[in-house]
């Protein structure tokens, strides 16, 4: 495993955030589930990715998935985070693919043009400040015909109390999750509506799926709270 370094602006998560971030939960009902949505919305054409870049990897946790879903020789994983190598160390070392760690902003990867055949971007993308920067930056960074895995929050669910009480984002530049389907587009990125999905899981509602746990149905209408998408850069 090797450590590229690299300095950026990091605002650090709260506590609690950062103990959610390591729970069964987050691996389980967040991590894993979007996976496997994004997995079901993927071309069936292409199964496997040789360079593989985790955008906001955290605490290293979708690195055994990556290996195991998509068969890379090599897994970036990504962080803007200083201690990196102390919160993803272990877990890079320990999966069966090879992982580097490299701290950079997700705005200005220092990443040369046309290098990887797949992002991962999963619940990253609401804490970065340069939204429309680091888009147009995994654009670049994909060879033509690459994918980018996109999976979000949206501002419905940013801008909920539990989430204000107990994490820490940038609260004025959270959007919906019709504004992120054209930020991608607009990048230049082939994102029809077939390869979108919209899924209400209990986590990501209000209440927490409080409601539907006493019985009252879930509602058809609403602000969506989460959106998974596979896009394509165009070859």
């Amino acid at each position: 495993m090797q450590m590229i370094p690299s300095h950026s602006k990091f605002i650090e998560e709260t506590r609690f955030g950062n103990w959610f971030l390591k729970s069964a939960t987050w691996k389980v009902s967040v991590l894993c589930r979007a996976l496997t949505d994004l997995q079901r919305l993927m071309p069936p054409e292409v199964a496997r990715f040789p360079k593989i870049v985790d955008v906001g990897c955290g605490f290293g946790h979708s690195f055994d998935e990556l290996a195991r879903r998509f068969s890379p020789d090599t897994i970036v994983g990504l962080d803007a985070d200083p201690n990196l190598q102390m919160r993803a160390g272990e877990t890079a070392a320990a999966c069966i693919k090879p992982v580097r760690l490299h701290v950079a902003n997700a705005a200005h990867i220092d990443w040369p043009d046309k290098d990887f055949d797949l992002v991962l971007c999963h619940q990253t993308f609401h804490h970065i400040v340069e939204q429309d920067a680091a888009m147009a930056e995994f654009f670049r960074i994909l060879k033509p015909g690459g994918t980018l895995l996109f999976a979000e929050s949206t501002r419905r669910y940013i801008h909920s109390l539990p989430i204000r009480l107990l994490f820490r984002h940038p609260m004025e530049v959270q959007r919906t999750a019709e504004e992120y389907l054209a930020m991608i587009r607009e990048v230049g990125f082939y994102l029809p509506d077939d390869r979108v999905s919209m899924p209400y899981l209990w986590w990501s509602r209000p209440d927490i799926g409080f409601l539907e746990w006493i019985g009252l149905p879930v509602p058809l209408k609403r602000e969506e709270t989460l959106i998974n998408a596979v896009a394509i850069k165009p070859s």
